[in-house]
């Protein structure tokens, strides 16, 4: 297994852990407030959940798609490369999100 699939992986793990985090403080947030702002972050946060956990299942759970991905001859490095390239990027901007929400 090269690289680019154990980073693109560990990045959509992290992605999930930092949505969860977010939406558990923009709930408590709208709990609090009652703002259409933090409800449309908390609805932001879940969809994002919802991806991001359906790839992850891809990933490592579906009996088909995960074969499939685990398989380097059957998927091109490209894709591989780009996909991470995805994943990495949404990882930065939700650590940056998370940053200046605890700030």
């Amino acid at each position: 297994m090269s690289a680019w699939i154990i980073v693109a992986k560990v990045a959509t793990a992290l992605n999930v852990a930092l949505l969860l985090g977010l939406g558990y403080i923009w709930g408590r947030n709208y709990l609090t407030f009652r703002s259409k702002h933090t409800l449309g972050l908390l609805v932001f946060a879940l969809f994002l959940v919802l991806e991001n956990g359906l790839v992850l299942y891809y990933y490592l759970i579906d009996p088909a798609l995960s074969a499939w991905w685990h398989d380097e001859s059957l998927v091109p490095m490209i894709v591989w490369q780009t996909q991470m390239a995805i994943n990495v990027a949404q990882t930065v901007g939700l650590s940056f999100l998370l940053w200046i929400t605890l700030d």
